[in-house]
């Protein structure tokens, strides 16, 4: 089993290291050798060359939106997918914005198209939001098909729930990235709760028994 989070060598960074642990990746040298040839496919190494020179020229002054747009050109996209949370509306029309204002096109699709009542998919009541309403199901399959009917180059995710964003990345046909990561509790900063793990948010992360609403 490989556990790469707690190796303290780093020998994939320091080339000619002789005490890697056993459990190293690296040590699978017909694996790592077979891997590599797929940056051989062009998309692959030109997308790898120029995510590179993107986080060199962008390194700690451009946020994630900027990175998003520099890649994108240097990939000659220019018809951009926007897969976002209907709770996140306000932030997506900014996004839109923004992009359309540096010369994107934008196609975007809010995660209740469709408009199909969760039960529809077995969704119970008691795990709905307010039982015996209507609400609308998170329809991500959707969300991916339809920005592959309108032939976007590239894609990216808003707000999506976990699991939904999943289902979005699987039936994308563009490549996806995601620009914010949904965490309703941490102003959708999952990393701000992992930094206080061992004191604001330490019981937050114990397993509980799901109780009733």
């Amino acid at each position: 089993m490989y556990t790469c989070a707690s190796c303290t060598l780093l020998a994939c960074c320091k080339p000619g290291t002789p005490d890697r642990p056993k459990n190293c990746p690296m040590h699978n040298a017909e694996l790592n050798a077979e891997i590599f040839d797929k940056y051989g496919d062009p998309e692959n190494r030109t997308l790898s060359q120029q995510s590179a020179a993107v986080e060199g020229a962008g390194y700690g002054r451009w946020p994630r939106m900027r990175e998003i747009m520099e890649l994108a050109r240097r990939m000659g996209y220019t018809r951009l997918g926007m897969a976002f949370c209907a709770g996140l509306r306000k932030e997506a029309k900014i996004i839109e914005g923004i992009l359309r204002d540096n010369g994107f096109e934008v196609v975007s699709i809010i995660c209740k198209t469709g408009g199909h009542s969760k039960e529809t998919v077995g969704i119970a009541e008691e795990d709905k939001l307010s039982p015996g309403k209507f609400e609308a199901m998170c329809n991500p399959i959707a969300q991916a098909e339809l920005l592959n009917e309108q032939q976007t180059h590239f894609n990216f995710t808003v707000g999506l729930c976990v699991g939904h964003d999943s289902l979005f990345y699987k039936y994308s046909n563009a490549l996806v990235t995601t620009l914010i990561a949904k965490d309703r509790v941490a102003a959708h900063n999952p990393a701000g709760p992992i930094y206080c793990a061992g004191s604001y948010f330490r019981n937050v992360f114990k397993p509980e028994t799901r109780t009733s609403r």
